[in-house]
């Protein structure tokens, strides 16, 4: 049995939020905390040590610090994180500034949002949010990569892709003088403040342009909320491009997941994880390549650090039955 006193403590640092969590043995939760953004590769390490700092300091105010015997963080871009001396020390100075003694490991985002989903050891992790990634999992490491490219190379099926693509089509409607539709209006007043077209539509062009260039491109996924919602209430362009990016995400799992491949999918990013004609649209296009195939959804990302940390230590006999208390079939 685990000693009743031990802890564990795990993190979940994305580009807008820190979230900490500490956990015994037995799978209860002592506390939470939560703080900015911390990814180092965004925000900077200094910056971003302190957000872990916070976050631990807040999740470990009525617990000592000496009950941590493990750690885990995840993030997104862990191994800049690992080859970067003084990104790494800033970390182990936060670590040990909220008391903490004991070591920690860091793994990427991808594996955090597939352990928050399943127990197993091998399966595969779709996530699309800002971004598109798929990860194939060995042994609940990370194995082979597919997409996740960035906004210019790759990110197929994600809300920056959904995004420029309502942009896109909104332009051919003024280059062919169409009248736009619901999406493409919505997109129009989204950039330049108006639906209202120029005499001259050209002029509605240059000026959709400049507002998309004037930004940094990853911010055109703040408009893939707007092809979600037309696709909700049946908007066909909409519709079109929900299916066209359910595709390209099921296609970027067909990368490196074996056809009749029988172990778990897991959906992550907020595009998946919530209600959304392409969370649905994935599911089904997942369902009929890899039928047999168990589909998860991702949870709490800082709950499922822990549990990595806590299921490498000795005293962990079942971390099988610690997942289900942490993460209860709905």
């Amino acid at each position: 049995m685990p000693k009743l006193d031990t802890a564990v403590v795990g993190l979940d640092i994305g580009g807008t939020s820190t979230r900490a969590t500490v956990l015994t043995l037995t799978g209860q939760r002592l506390g939470t905390g939560r703080a900015g953004g911390g990814n180092p590769t965004s925000h900077g390490a200094e910056r971003a040590a302190v957000e872990l700092l916070t976050a631990l300091r807040e999740a470990l105010s009525d617990v000592d610090p000496a009950r941590v015997v493990a750690g885990t963080i995840g993030l997104a871009g862990a191994g800049r994180l690992l080859a970067d001396p003084a990104g790494r020390a800033a970390f182990d100075q936060a670590w040990q500034d909220a008391g903490l003694r004991c070591p920690y490991a860091v793994h990427g985002d991808a594996l955090v949002a597939y352990a928050s989903g399943t127990a197993a050891p091998d399966g595969t992790v779709l996530i699309a949010g800002t971004g598109a990634i798929t990860a194939q999992v060995h042994d609940l490491r990370l194995d082979r990569i597919a997409d996740g490219h960035g906004w210019l190379l790759g990110d197929a099926g994600s809300g920056f892709w959904l995004g420029r693509e309502a942009v896109r089509r909104l332009l051919a409607d003024l280059d062919t003088g169409r009248t736009p539709g619901t999406l493409a209006t919505a997109v129009l007043t989204e950039l330049v403040g108006s639906a209202e077209i120029a005499p001259r539509p050209r002029a509605t062009v240059d000026a959709t342009i400049q507002a998309v260039t004037r930004r940094a491109p990853v911010e055109l996924a703040r408009l893939a909320p707007l092809v979600v919602d037309a696709a909700t209430h049946g908007e066909p362009v909409a519709t079109a491009l929900i299916t066209e990016a359910a595709a390209h995400l099921a296609e970027s799992v067909g990368r490196i997941r074996a056809a009749g491949a029988v172990t778990p999918v897991v959906l992550g990013g907020g595009l998946l994880t919530a209600d959304t004609p392409l969370a649905a649209a994935v599911r089904v296009e997942i369902a009929r390549q890899w039928p047999d195939a168990p589909l998860r959804t991702a949870g709490d990302g800082a709950a499922a650090a822990a549990w990595l940390a806590a299921r490498d230590l000795p005293e962990v006999t079942d971390p099988a039955a610690l997942h289900a208390r942490l993460f209860p079939a709905p």
